[in-house]
């Protein structure tokens, strides 16, 4: 039996792309399409494939979302993000969802060909990019999650006095905060501290 395949993304000419670089692999069958992670929630319920190609940004329910609603549900499903994001947070995220893979859009097709036969064997797949990135931050001390807030707040524009009162706490705390933030993220400024943010994958919400 071929290897029954579910892609979701938002851009149809990507799924569309998918498809058509599927269809000459004998087995390799692609089952289904959908735009977001509702409906392709609901069609995986209706075909039960044995891959699920999730992306990681879509409007309304995100790609985490997706896998941990996901694997929820359903605790063999096997599922991989593919994606134009790097990151060690994007991939750290996912794979911690429930994630069975972590491949980037710009694969080759070799290399998509190979995660969707290694996943569906059992195994874990992370683009080798991702791969270096990961390894880059390994045992870097994550932010927590007032520390997360901050830094979403600051990529909002706002300063710290805004930044206290939004969260009932002092300048001096925010200022402490802060430092931390940039001292973990090895920055030395907000523009830097929201552009590594970013890169990484800890303001995921910025690029959507």
């Amino acid at each position: 039996m071929p290897i029954r395949v579910l892609t979701i993304d938002d851009h149809p000419v990507l799924r569309e792309g998918i498809a058509a670089m599927l269809s000459n692999e004998s087995d390799i069958e692609v089952v289904g399409g959908e735009s977001n992670a509702e409906a392709g929630l609901d069609a995986f319920r209706r075909l039960l494939p044995d891959i699920t190609l999730m992306d990681l940004q879509m409007p309304g329910m995100g790609g985490l979302e997706g896998v941990r609603t996901l694997r929820g549900e359903y605790t063999a499903a096997r599922v991989v993000i593919l994606t134009t994001f790097r990151g060690d947070a994007n991939a750290r995220d996912s794979m911690a969802a429930g994630a069975a893979g972590y491949l980037l859009k710009s694969a080759l097709r070799d290399e998509l060909l190979d995660c969707i036969r290694k996943v569906h064997a059992g195994g874990r797949y992370v683009s080798a990019e991702v791969c270096a990135d990961v390894a880059t931050h390994l045992g870097n001390e994550l932010l927590t999650p007032r520390e997360l807030r901050i830094l979403q707040l600051l990529s909002e524009g706002k300063e710290n006095k805004r930044v206290a009162s939004d969260l009932g706490i002092s300048i001096e705390t925010v200022k402490s905060h802060v430092s931390r933030i940039f001292e973990k993220l090895g920055c030395h400024n907000r523009t830097e501290a929201i552009r590594i943010g970013i890169r990484r994958g800890i303001l995921r919400q910025m690029t959507q």
